[in-house]
């Protein structure tokens, strides 16, 4: 029988989905979608499984027996050495195993599936008063299986520890599917488990054989890092075992076995309890690298939390991100490297003492430049932010040569630091390579970042080079090959050389034993294929001479702004965590619904493709279908993937070659409708409002049933404002840009405005503009929306500067001109976009300036008190403006703003609209919007900015909600 027929044939036993059909757009997509990590490796799987309860896994593992085809357990897909890349059945097990099954306070443990993601599970324990302690740079969005897997650790495990001093108990099914726990033994126990006739007792006793030979023993104890090394993580701990002076358990190694040797099915956690709640870092600046290690030795008497480094690399990359530039603030001059060395305290005496202590001595040592101490949860945040996006923001790297995982996982007792690090930088510079060092110099383990081209042949053959003599630093020092990222495939081949080969025939027995067939993950840690082979990159790399509508000069290409994805998953956080991106992905918890799936598939066919256009692909329309435009990407992700911008241009292409929808010309041509709309508005209205009728008309359009349609109102408010008498006293002038939806729909609100305006002393005029070509730009009608920015750029620049800007009311429509029309307009206009981009501003943004300037003041509103949630769109989020909004209606003295935690409404214009999207879009809001509406008291006003955000509340929660210049005009005293 074909493969095809026996998993066609799986694929009807399994209650979850598989995907294997490669002439199913879908099936392929999330094959593709699950041909990487955050790794170098890319190889496309025979099928993906996401399972949804144990039988469905007993089937694949039967499946696997028969077949000999090996599963791939997967949960967030974050490991940095191949270690879920692979030809197999991935087995994506994040989406229905991640309950937390039991606590018990008193005894400090919990019980969960190995779906939990790591924060996930402290924002559970928090009320507690417990925590888990392991927390990796990705613990947002890491989940307990494969952290397992990787024996995660973290900046904080000099005293927090790693998950396998945190595993106290593990289910397992084996390969013949039946369930074990493994847990600690005492002697009765063990020898109960060697008694037995089960496949549990042939391991048992296979294991126990291999060690209690006095040979095997003695290779270990000589082949191993040395014990005062804490991040030991190469092979198999065969080293743990060893150890008489604990119970046998072997939870020690399955952490670190990368689901080789089985399928996690719960584990039961060590907790312990919260730290003490001040907090402190000392951020040391140094202008050398090795004098920084030598003073990282130095802090580690002092037995602080943590001793994290960060280099100048990644600190040059926050200058102008949209995010991490206001994540600086702490920083003095221009440091080669810092070193964040962080206190807790039950007093801020305490902390204060110890902050001291340390400076004093590394001042004393002539360590160090710069030595500020940074208190409090929300700034230390800020600081702890940028070490953990190392990895992503190094990403920005211009050019083919990029930050390479690689020599990122070897660890050496932190005594030996300083003279390993200066061994890697001679052996670096004679390979003419640079490096980016970062991360856990308290631990020993340096995340050490080459950088290699590995699109030509010259840079893989030093991609394996430079590894082969690292090896033999690891080797000098007796330090460990990996010290938490775990061996995979990129360094598996490496660990007879480090451990010996008498111990890595031990490994190979070890695999052997749980697993003889090969069916867990095979060709990870033992008997791995060369590290410089399935590379994402091949001889035959195109380049990226790729003709586009948009401007990607500044990202080099959109294929190079696709290749920025670096794969670490920071799109897959949930609401939990925070934050707005990315929100297909939060609702639907599908890997193809990641901004990760989206740049990495644009990046696979825009390298490998062969049709003449290569957009035009059905399995990229597939991965962008739900991507909602929001922006996040472009602040959130620390490589700034704007995947709303290349969704916007594949768009254009894929129209080229196919045409656009009807429901996709009509949403484009929205502004269209709406003024014919305006012209009989009160038939248009009707229409609307009336069931039958509306639902004729959602049913032509393809829009939800569920969905209300918008009003336009009897005039425009162009047509309003002309009217109006002009205001001779006014203190300044400015000019209010009426966009698409406030001109026909929310005529109200940019009516009150005008008068919130012109009662503070400014004269408003409405120049002559169009739209701002937002419609066509969120369904891909790029070269219109290009016409529409190089004529509101030639209408609107001669007029707008910084004594008279451009005010807008509707956020996604006056952020187009900071965003977009800077990179479509015509070469010609470049200059003036840039211009006008700086002064077409929020309403809100604006009247916090003249605030600022004294302006403005709370003596302008009445002292009422009132409670207000604001709702902030994507918008304003991306771009950081959210602030602006909630510090203005806190300007009357009797408000109160509380910002409500959400991430996008889900409505995104047009997307909560279409009929096949009405689900999703209503699920995104029940994330955190809808639920923080309908607890909030009656007499509690929303607000928010979008006409899309109220609109969802308002269909969502049958709530009205209010724009912010609405909110502040009622609180103007007149």
């Amino acid at each position: 029988m074909l493969i095809i027929d026996k998993l066609r044939q799986l694929s009807d036993l399994l209650a979850g989905d598989l995907f294997y059909d490669a002439t199913v757009a879908k099936h392929q997509t999330m094959r593709l979608a699950y041909a990487t990590d955050a790794s170098v490796y890319q190889e496309l799987p025979l099928a993906v499984a996401i399972p949804s309860g144990k039988a469905d896994i007993k089937h694949l593992i039967s499946f696997a027996r028969d077949t000999g085809i090996t599963l791939i357990p997967r949960t967030a897909g974050t490991s940095l050495a191949g270690q879920v890349v692979g030809s197999g059945i991935v087995l994506d097990i994040s989406r229905f195993f991640n309950q937390v099954l039991e606590l018990n306070v008193q005894e400090r443990w919990v019980r969960v599936e190995p779906g939990v993601i790591r924060d996930d599970l402290n924002s559970y324990l928090k009320p507690f008063g417990l925590m888990f302690g392991p927390e990796t740079s990705t613990a947002n969005r890491a989940m307990i299986g494969g952290m397992i897997g990787n024996n995660s650790s973290g900046l904080h495990s000099i005293v927090w520890g790693d998950t396998r001093q945190n595993l106290l108990q593990a289910t397992v099914m084996l390969d013949d599917a039946s369930e074990v726990q493994f847990e600690p033994l005492d002697g009765a126990s063990l020898f109960q488990k060697l008694a037995s006739t089960s496949r549990e007792g042939e391991i048992y006793r296979a294991l126990n054989d291999l060690l209690s030979n006095d040979a095997n023993v003695e290779a270990i104890k000589s082949g191993y890092p040395k014990k005062t090394l804490s991040r030991r993580n190469t092979g198999y701990a065969l080293d743990f075992l060893i150890d008489s002076d604990k119970p046998f358990n072997l939870c020690q190694l399955l952490a670190g076995s990368e689901g080789t040797l089985g399928i996690i099915m719960e584990a039961k956690l060590k907790l312990m309890p919260l730290p003490p709640q001040e907090i402190g870092l000392v951020c040391i600046h140094f202008s050398d690298m090795i004098e920084c290690m030598h003073g990282n030795v130095l802090a580690l008497t002092h037995q602080p939390e943590a001793s994290e480094l960060v280099d100048k690399y990644i600190l040059d990359f926050t200058v102008g991100h949209p995010t991490y530039q206001y994540n600086r603030f702490f920083l003095e001059g221009d440091p080669q490297a810092l070193l964040i060395v962080e206190f807790r305290a039950g007093s801020k005496e305490e902390l204060a003492r110890k902050a001291a202590a340390l400076i004093q001595d590394m001042k004393d040592k002539g360590l160090g430049y710069a030595y500020p101490f940074v208190t409090g949860m929300a700034e230390t945040n800020l600081v702890w932010d940028v070490r953990k996006a190392g990895l992503g923001l190094i990403r920005n790297l211009p050019g083919d040569e990029q930050p390479v995982n690689l020599i990122e996982d070897c660890a050496v007792a932190p005594e030996d630091l300083p003279a390993y690090v200066a061994d890697v930088q001679a052996l670096l510079a004679e390979e003419g390579v640079h490096a980016s060092y970062y991360a856990h110099a308290g631990a020993g383990e340096l995340h050490i970042e080459p950088f290699v081209n590995l699109k030509t042949a010259e840079g893989k053959r030093t991609f394996r080079t430079i590894l082969d003599r690292t090896t033999d630093l690891v080797l000098k020092y007796n330090g460990s090959l990996s010290g938490e990222h775990g061996d995979g495939r990129l360094r598996g081949e490496f660990i007879g050389k480090v451990l010996g080969e008498q111990v890595y025939a031990l490994l190979k027995q070890t695999k052997s034993i749980f697993d003889p067939c090969g069916i867990f993950n095979a060709n990870k840690i033992v008997d791995t294929p060369p590290m410089d082979t399935a590379l994402r990159y091949d001889t035959t790399y195109k380049g990226s001479d790729i003709p586009t509508y948009f401007d990607f000069k500044k990202d080099e290409s959109i294929l190079r702004l696709a290749e920025k994805c670096s794969g670490s998953g920071d799109c897959r956080k949930t609401e939990v965590s925070g934050g707005t991106m990315c929100p297909s992905f939060m609702a639907t918890r599908d890997e193809k619904d990641t901004t990760r799936a989206r740049a990495n598939m644009l990046r696979q066919f825009l390298t490998n493709s062969t049709q003449r256009n290569r957009f035009d692909h059905e399995e990229i329309k597939e991965v962008m279908d739900l991507c909602l435009s929001c922006k996040a990407c472009k602040s959130e992700c620390p490589s700034r993937v704007d995947v709303a911008k290349m969704k916007a241009e594949f768009l254009q292409h894929y129209y080229d070659e196919h045409g656009a929808s009807f429901r996709s010309s009509l949403i484009a041509n929205f502004t269209k409708s709406q003024q014919l709309g305006s012209y009989v508005a009160p038939l248009y209205n009707m229409i609307v409002e009336t069931p039958l009728l509306a639902g004729m008309v959602k049913r032509i359009a393809g829009f939800a049933a569920a969905r209300s349609l918008p009003n336009v109102h009897f005039t425009t408010l162009s047509q309003w404002i002309a009217k109006q008498r002009r205001v001779s006293s006014a203190r300044r002038k400015v000019y209010l840009f009426s966009d698409e939806f406030t001109e026909y729909n929310d005529t109200a609100i940019g009516i009150t405005a005008y008068k919130l305006l012109t009662a503070l002393g400014y004269e408003v005029i409405v120049p002559q503009h169009l739209e701002s070509g937002r419609t066509y730009l969120s369904k891909g009608f790029v070269k219109k929306a290009k016409e529409i920015a190089n004529k509101n750029v030639t209408l609107l620049h001669p007029l707008v500067s910084e004594e008279t800007p451009l005010l807008g009311i509707e956020p996604s429509a006056i952020v187009t001109f900071r965003d977009e029309y800077l990179d479509l307009v015509d070469e010609t206009n470049r200059t003036k976009a840039g211009e006008l981009a700086k002064h077409a501003v929020m309403i809100d943004e604006f009247l916090v300036r003249e605030m600022e300037a004294g302006h403005i003041s709370s003596a302008h509103f009445h002292q009422d008190v009132k409670h207000i949630k604001l709702h902030g769109h994507c918008y304003q989020k991306a771009f950081h403006l959210v602030g602006y909004t909630e510090r203005i209606l806190s300007l009357p003295k009797g408000y109160q703003v509380e910002l409500i935690p959400s991430g996008c409404c889900g409505m995104a214009g047009s997307f909560g609209y279409e009929k096949e999207h009405y689900e999703v879009s209503m699920r995104v809001a029940e994330l955190v919007l809808l639920p923080a509406v309908r607890t909030a008291a009656a007499e509690t006003v929303i607000a928010a900015a979008g006409t899309s955000c109220r609109h969802q509340i308002k269909d969502g929660a049958q709530r009205k909600s209010y724009h912010p210049v609405e909110i502040l005009y009622d609180a103007l005293l007149r």
